[in-house]
């Protein structure tokens, strides 16, 4: 297996992936907010908008549980994904694409974190832990005749988007390395017959 890089240069690009994916997406995040009034949408394609919206809940604004209990799953996924990828640069078992995909998830993670769990307090509508995630990314990619979307209604962010790549990339690239990482963690226990 061609691992590419030693421990120290992976948990170097790890830490540069999350590092970046942090700045991109709490500079848009930050910036949305102080230009733009809730609601506000800017056209700049006709098959890409800027709309702030804040998002209370989960992925496209579901929410089935309480913002507290949220916000804590959300930091204990963090915490579980975190000491997964220290394990498999130790190890040194799977390769340095799917680190970085693993990465790329948990740089998404935080950032949406971050939102929850500092935004209500800073922009003062909220206490700690019960921010709200602040999207803007809009691809309204099929209308029907009277201009209503069809096709790509959600509104997301940046961590959104590290995240959702990150997924399909582990998809069609590294269900191998997954399989075979959570084999090391979890061992599979042989059926005698």
């Amino acid at each position: 297996m061609n691992l590419e890089l030693s421990r120290t240069k992976q948990s170097w690009l790890v830490a540069g992936i999350v590092l970046l994916a942090l700045v991109l997406d709490q500079v848009s995040k930050v910036y949305i907010k102080t230009h733009f009034e809730l609601g506000e949408a800017h056209e700049v394609f006709s098959w890409f908008w800027i709309v702030f919206v804040e998002n209370n809940g989960m992925a496209f604004g579901i929410e089935w549980f309480s913002k507290l209990l949220l916000t804590l799953f959300r930091i204990v996924a963090v915490g579980v994904l975190g000491w997964y990828i220290y394990t498999m640069i130790h190890k040194q078992t799977v390769r340095t694409g799917y680190l970085t995909t693993i990465a790329m998830v948990i740089a998404g993670a935080l950032g949406n974190i971050i939102d929850c769990v500092f935004y209500g307090k800073i922009w003062g509508y909220a206490g700690w832990f019960h921010g709200r995630v602040v999207d803007m990314l809009y691809f309204p990619l099929i209308r029907n005749a009277a201009g209503e979307c069809m096709f790509f209604r959600p509104v997301f962010n940046i961590a959104d988007s590290f995240i959702t790549v990150a997924v399909f990339l582990i998809i069609l690239f590294y269900r191998k390395d997954l399989d075979e990482s959570l084999n090391q963690i979890f061992p599979k226990k042989e059926v005698k017959g």
